[in-house]
């Protein structure tokens, strides 16, 4: 990794059976490797398989994935909308961490339907914010979204290439401005 780089996690939020999450994270994920300023880290949290009851200390699972988090400047949190919310698997995996998200950036790819995730992304912002995590206004969301990707799992409009720039833009302007002000200054020291 060039040392300029920021690294993003780009987390698949969903671990359901035939779950979508997978299709707009690897197309994020592509976005991301175009770019000379991000290196992706593509964290699945079917694959992490956090435990849902937390304890202390916490299980082998957890202690596997702080470091990834920990790594990231940024993150990209790809989430669907279940019943007008975000799933419990991407909770589980907030509550479960806290320093691995401090004074870090976070964005969102949702999808959905009508409402094309959005809802998720509501009620997402709070969260992160109690757990001094920074999210960014630009986002990305697929409404009705099996119409919205073709059979090799890109999106069908090509201004979706264009709001993904916008994104990472944001999102790479907030995490250098925050990797340098951590350096600086730790955050709550």
């Amino acid at each position: 990794m060039k040392a300029n780089r920021m690294r993003v996690a780009i987390i698949i939020g969903s671990t359901r059976d035939d779950r979508f999450g997978p299709t707009p994270a690897s197309w994020i994920a592509a976005q991301a490797r175009q770019r000379d300023d991000l290196e992706e880290d593509l964290v699945d949290l079917a694959k992490a398989s956090l435990p849902c009851v937390l304890t202390d200390p916490p299980p082998k699972e957890v202690a596997d994935l702080a470091p990834r988090l920990a790594a990231a400047d940024a993150f990209v949190v790809v989430t669907p909308e279940y019943n007008h919310s975000f799933p419990a698997s991407l909770k589980n995996a907030i509550d479960w961490y806290l320093d691995e998200w401090k004074a870090k950036p976070v964005a969102f790819v949702s999808y959905g339907g009508m409402a094309g995730g959005q809802r998720a992304v509501e009620q997402l912002r709070p969260v992160f914010a109690e757990v001094h995590a920074a999210t960014i206004r630009e986002t990305i969301s697929f409404h009705n979204f099996p119409e919205q990707f073709d059979a090799d799992g890109r999106p069908v409009d090509p201004a979706t290439d264009t709001a993904a720039k916008a994104m990472l833009d944001q999102l790479s302007w907030w995490a250098d401005a925050l990797r340098n002000q951590r350096a600086k200054h730790p955050y709550g020291a």
